[in-house]
């Protein structure tokens, strides 16, 4: 490759004045570094050489006034040329240019530009015209400008809405998310709750389990001891029936002994006998004793009369 040192010697050897001049210097590419220590070079031709390109740090040159990049083979401008605001004087004739970048919209000191001989853009080359005269190339300057203005607010536009659907289509992302991430949250919880209850309900079973043991034998222990008081209780006037009978049966086997005693020691060849003259001596009393007694006197007395 091919810089301006190569032939000319050094860069400050070739400056006029605020002129510098490196036409027909075979360049293939820009001396961007030996530039910007010649602030002083605000008038650069750099006409008739072999740039395809211009490197990204060449827009650095902002003390540039005039520039001519005519005659060379430049497909493209830096996206940042626009940077170059002092710039007044653009000579880019036959060069290989379809279009302009967008910050070309800032170069508001533009003055005068030359874009013949490109294969512009259609609609670019119908506002750049021609720049057959001084006239014409102010007003190529001056068209261009307002057609780049016009593209820059349409590229921003187009920006920001896309900005605006990119924004739209995240914030509808994010509400999917959080919509996705609520019925996890959802899901998760009643999971939680189910397997509470199920842990609820086999607790309850265990403890449940546990006193059907315990509540066997107590009923089992009542319902003996029910039965056993039914029993009792069945058992007790059987008892008391019983003994009633007895004692009822041994005062009449008394009461017999007693009349049979009574009628031997009366009626028999026995009543002379000690025992039975003791029975008949208590009978005798007694029955005087009844009579002395007015009531049982009347009873008696009605009784023989009856």
């Amino acid at each position: 490759m091919t810089k301006a040192g190569g032939k000319g010697g050094n860069l400050r050897d070739k400056l006029d004045g605020n002129e510098l001049d490196l036409s027909l210097s075979d360049l293939n590419e820009v001396p961007v570094k030996e530039l910007a220590a010649l602030p002083k070079a605000t008038i650069l031709d750099l006409s008739c050489n072999k740039l395809t390109t211009l490197p990204s740090d060449f827009c650095g040159l902002t003390h540039l006034v005039k520039l001519d990049l005519s005659k060379n083979k430049l497909q493209q401008l830096p996206a940042d040329f626009g940077r170059l605001v002092n710039l007044q004087h653009l000579d880019l004739l036959k060069n290989r240019l379809v279009t302009l970048p967008v910050s070309f919209a800032q170069l508001k000191s533009l003055k005068w530009l030359d874009l013949k001989d490109n294969p512009l853009d259609p609609a670019l080359a119908k506002v750049a015209g021609d720049c057959l005269d001084e006239k014409q190339c102010k007003q190529c300057a001056n068209k261009v400008l307002q057609h780049m203005k016009v593209v820059q607010a349409d590229q921003e536009r187009e920006r920001q809405r896309r900005q605006e659907v990119e924004r739209e289509a995240e914030k509808k992302r994010e509400a999917k998310q959080r919509a996705k991430e609520a019925q996890e949250r959802e899901v998760r919880k009643r999971e939680k709750a189910e397997e509470k209850e199920r842990r609820r309900k086999e607790y309850d079973a265990l403890k449940a389990s546990k006193r059907e043991p315990e509540k066997k034998p107590k009923k089992e222990t009542n319902q003996a001891s029910k039965s056993k008081s039914g029993s009792r209780s069945r058992k007790q006037p059987a008892r008391k029936h019983t003994r009633s009978w007895a004692v009822l049966k041994l005062l009449l086997l008394l009461l017999l002994c007693v009349a049979g005693g009574l009628v031997v020691c009366r009626v028999t060849e026995l009543q002379q006998q000690p025992l039975c003259t003791s029975v008949n001596t208590i009978y005798d009393n007694a029955i005087r004793g009844l009579r002395s007694h007015h009531i049982l006197q009347w009873v008696l007395q009605t009784d023989p009369q009856q």
